[in-house]
């Protein structure tokens, strides 16, 4: 039976909420009869699964029976476009595909709302470990029933970094080596950001797209984080950023970039 307990929350958010627990069934199920699990591969030799369509096709069925006049983005499917020109869903069915296929527990379904050129609210859901990420502009970031922060760490040699980089080789001092995790699900990873879980993220946002990073933007400002580019610089475009953290964290970890 999967259940999140969460305080009040706008309409939004329950609409976005119960969206991804209705497609992780199907996603829970298959992740659980891996050998009965039907895999095709995309245009762009990424690998997709039978329940990632289906979890997609369930996403995009409730989210537009609730705001039926909004465009929708997805990796799975082609854009549409609504009569709301300004309201736009941004979905990831299945972030963490190769994690997925091995049966390593570590992948999230994502669902962002944009206004304009702003998200506004966002979900990332493990459904694995029943925790729901959400955040809504202006009002915090939350883990299931909890307010949740940023770390609070100012030394680069106590932190747990991630590298979201495809191919990287990145050089590190021994020190910080043993600290670095690379575990397939920028999403998820930008999740654990935000809930103080990790202290630095790298991604290259020039392999990545506008649905790996949306939901996790909007988590990560509103729990005290800060979205840079290479040389440190707050941004809000998700094709200029480079690397998450904290803010007394954010100088060093520009430096070492």
């Amino acid at each position: 039976m999967i259940s999140v307990k969460l305080p009040y929350q706008s309409a939004v958010i329950t609409v976005m909420t119960r969206a991804a627990i209705k497609a992780s069934k199907w996603l829970l199920r298959d992740f659980y009869e891996l050998e009965n699990l039907q895999v095709s591969i995309k245009n762009n030799k990424d690998f997709m699964t039978s329940a990632d369509l289906k979890a997609n096709e369930i996403l995009q069925d409730e989210l537009l029976r609730a705001r039926s006049t909004y465009s929708l983005l997805s990796e799975e499917s082609e854009e549409i476009i609504g009569e709301d020109k300004l309201h736009k869903w941004i979905i990831d069915p299945l972030d963490g595909t190769m994690n997925y296929m091995h049966g390593f527990p570590h992948w999230a379904i994502s669902i962002a709302l944009e206004k304009g050129d702003d998200i506004i609210a966002a979900v990332t859901y493990d459904p694995v470990k029943n925790e729901m990420f959400w955040a809504e502009k202006g009002c915090g970031a939350y883990l299931n029933d909890k307010k949740i922060r940023v770390s609070g760490r100012r030394s680069m040699f106590d932190t747990l970094v991630s590298f979201e980089i495809a191919g990287s080789n990145v050089p590190l001092k021994e020190a910080i080596a043993s600290k670095v995790r690379k575990t397939g699900s920028t999403t998820l990873n930008m999740a654990y950001l935000a809930a103080g879980r990790l202290d630095v993220l790298y991604v290259d946002s020039t392999n990545l797209n506008k649905w790996d990073m949306a939901a996790g933007m909007l988590l990560i400002k509103e729990a005290g984080g800060i979205l840079a580019d290479r040389n440190g610089n707050p941004v809000n475009n998700y094709k200029e950023l480079a690397l998450m953290s904290n803010v007394d964290l954010l100088p060093l970890a520009a430096k070492l970039l």
